[in-house]
C-alpha cells in the first residue's frame, strides 16, 4: 500500500492582473474627496481594474496558461481544478468548464472539481478543497489546481475606491515549499447582511459598510481565539502573535489590515500572551474591562492599540501589502495577493518560518489557518515562485488611467453586464503576449477569447481563437 502524501501544500503560483490601472490620488480629486481620503484613510495607492476586452475568465486563462508553461507542467498533470470566485457571469455554467479548454486539447477531461462561492471566501475554500483532495483516499496522484479570480466593482460613491481586479493560480501538491499546519486553523461562520449581491441584473454590491468592518474584525477576534485554544491543546503551551513570523490578511483596504493585526495584540493583551510587554500592558489596561462589542466602537482603543501594535505590524505585515495597495481589493484574489507580497518581498529569508492566513468573506464566513515555509526542491522552490510571478515587473509595466477614462470603462461595463450580441474594440495594445482576451458574446450569449500571440501580431492568419462550443 503506498504511504500517504506528506508536506502536501502550495507547489507553484502566478499572478496576473490587467495592465490598467488608476491611482487613488488622482480618483480623490476626481470625486471631489478630501486630500488622503483613499491614499491615507483607506491606506490604498492605485486600482486595477479590466477594460472591455478582460473579465475573470480570460484573466484566468491567462494565469493557468502561464503557470503551467512557467513550470513546466503537463496539463495530463491535473486531476482536480477548483475556482473561487463572486464575479458572476453565468449562474449555471462555472468558470471552471472555460477553462477546460486549455485541458481537452492535451486530451485531458478527466479533473474533478467545479467553483465555490461566497463573497471573498470562495478562493480558500477552493484551496481547502484541493488540499483536502491530495490528503485523501481518492488521490490519484495527479495535483490540484486552484484559481482565485474576481473583479470588484463598485457603483459610483464611496465603496468605488475599494475596488480591484486579478486572477492567482496555485498548484497543489505533496513535498511542496508552502505547507499546510493542518490542526492550526480556526473557522468563524455566521449570518450577516454586511456585503451582498441581490441585484442579479447588476455587477454591484449592496454594502453596509460600518457593519462589514465590524463583522470582518469580530471574525478576527473569534478565528485567532480558537486557532490559539487549538495551538494550546495540542502544543501544552500558550500562543501569541510572536509565534507567527508573518500574518497575512485579505485586505479590502489597507487601513482595515492594520486594524485587524492591531485587533490581535489586543486579544494577546486579554489572554496576558507573551508579546504583551509591560509599557503595552498599561497603555491597554484602561481598556480591560471593555464589552466585546464596546471595544469594535472605541476609537481610543483602535488609536492605542494601533500604536502598539506598529512595532509588530512592520516586521510581519509590512512585506505582505504591496500588492493590495497597489492593485486594490480582488476579493477571492486579495488574501493571495498578499501572500504573493509576502513571497516576492522575503523569499530568500522564509524558509524555517510560519505565515498565519486570514480569509474573510461577507455573509459571512472566515477562517485562520498557518502555512509553514521550506526551501521546496526545483521548479518548485520560494525563489523560482517569485521569478515566475514577477510583481515588480507587472506592477512598473501598468498603463495610468485618467479617472474620466476609468469611470467611462465602467459605465460601458454597466451596459454590457448580462448583455449579448456585441463585439469588443478587441484593441490588445497594452496586452502582453501570451494574454487571454474577449472578442465577442454572440446572440445566444457565448462568450468568445483569443490569446494575443507571443510572435509578431504583423504576420496574419497567427492568432488562434478559443471559444465555448465552437
Amino acid at each position: 500500500m503506498a504511504s500517504p502524501p506528506k508536506n502536501v501544500g502550495i507547489l507553484a503560483m502566478e499572478i496576473y492582473f490587467p495592465p490598467t490601472c488608476v491611482k487613488q490620488e488622482a480618483l480623490e480629486v476626481h470625486d471631489g474627496a478630501s486630500k488622503g481620503k483613499y491614499t491615507i484613510g483607506l491606506g490604498q495607492d492605485s486600482m486595477a481594474f479590466c477594460t472591455e476586452v478582460e473579465d475573470i475568465i480570460s484573466m484566468s486563462l491567462t494565469a493557468v496558461t502561464s503557470l503551467l508553461e512557467k513550470y513546466n507542467v503537463d496539463p495530463k498533470q491535473i486531476g482536480r481544478l477548483e475556482v473561487g470566485s463572486e464575479t458572476v457571469l453565468d449562474k449555471s455554467k462555472s468558470i471552471k468548464t472555460f477553462l477546460m479548454q486549455v485541458f481537452e486539447e492535451h486530451g485531458n477531461t478527466d479533473i474533478e472539481g467545479v467553483d465555490s462561492t461566497n463573497a471573498c471566501y470562495g478562493g480558500t475554500a477552493a484551496l481547502f478543497n484541493c488540499v483536502n483532495w491530495v490528503e485523501s483516499s481518492s488521490w490519484d496522484g495527479r495535483y490540484g489546481l486552484v484559481v482565485c479570480t474576481d473583479s470588484a466593482v463598485y457603483a459610483e460613491g464611496p465603496a468605488r475606491p475599494t475596488g480591484g481586479a486579478a486572477t492567482i493560480a496555485m498548484l497543489v501538491g505533496p513535498d511542496a515549499p508552502i505547507t499546510f499546519e493542518s490542526k492550526l486553523r480556526g473557522s468563524h461562520m455566521a449570518h450577516a447582511y454586511d456585503f451582498y449581491k441581490p441585484n442579479l441584473a447588476s455587477e454591484y454590491p449592496v454594502v453596509d459598510g460600518k457593519l462589514s468592518q465590524t463583522c470582518y474584525l469580530m471574525a478576527v477576534d473569534s478565528c485567532y481565539n480558537l486557532l490559539c485554544t487549538k495551538y494550546e491543546k495540542s502544543e501544552g503551551k500558550q500562543f501569541s502573535v510572536n509565534d507567527a513570523d508573518y500574518v497575512v490578511f485579505h485586505s479590502p483596504y489597507n487601513k482595515l489590515v492594520q486594524k485587524s493585526f492591531a485587533r490581535l495584540m489586543y486579544n494577546d493583551f486579554l489572554r496576558s500572551a507573551s508579546s504583551i510587554d509591560e509599557d503595552a500592558k498599561e497603555k491597554l489596561s484602561p481598556f480591560s474591562n471593555l464589552s466585546i462589542n464596546e471595544s469594535y466602537q472605541s476609537r481610543d482603543l483602535e488609536k492605542v492599540s494601533q500604536q502598539i501594535a506598529k512595532p509588530l505590524y512592520d516586521k510581519k505585515v509590512q512585506p505582505t501589502t504591496l500588492l493590495p495597495k497597489q492593485i486594490g481589493n480582488t476579493y477571492t484574489a486579495s488574501l493571495y495577493s498578499a501572500f504573493a507580497s509576502l513571497i516576492h518581498n522575503e523569499h530568500s529569508e522564509l524558509a524555517g518560518k510560519r505565515a498565519l492566513m486570514f480569509s474573510y468573506g461577507s455573509g459571512l464566513t472566515a477562517t485562520m489557518f498557518s502555512l509553514h515555509f521550506n526551501e521546496g526542491q526545483h521548479p518548485f522552490r520560494l525563489s523560482n515562485i517569485a521569478s515566475v510571478m514577477n510583481v515588480a515587473k507587472k506592477l512598473k509595466s501598468r498603463h495610468e488611467f485618467p479617472p474620466e477614462k476609468f469611470v467611462e470603462t465602467l459605465k460601458l461595463m454597466e451596459h454590457r453586464y448580462g448583455a449579448k450580441e456585441y463585439v469588443t474594440s478587441k484593441d490588445t495594445s497594452l496586452l502582453v503576449p501570451g494574454t487571454y482576451y474577449l472578442t465577442e458574446v454572440d446572440s445566444m450569449y457565448r462568450r468568445f477569447y483569443a490569446k494575443k500571440p507571443v510572435y509578431d501580431s504583423n504576420i496574419p492568419h497567427q492568432n488562434g481563437s478559443v471559444a465555448n462550443g465552437h
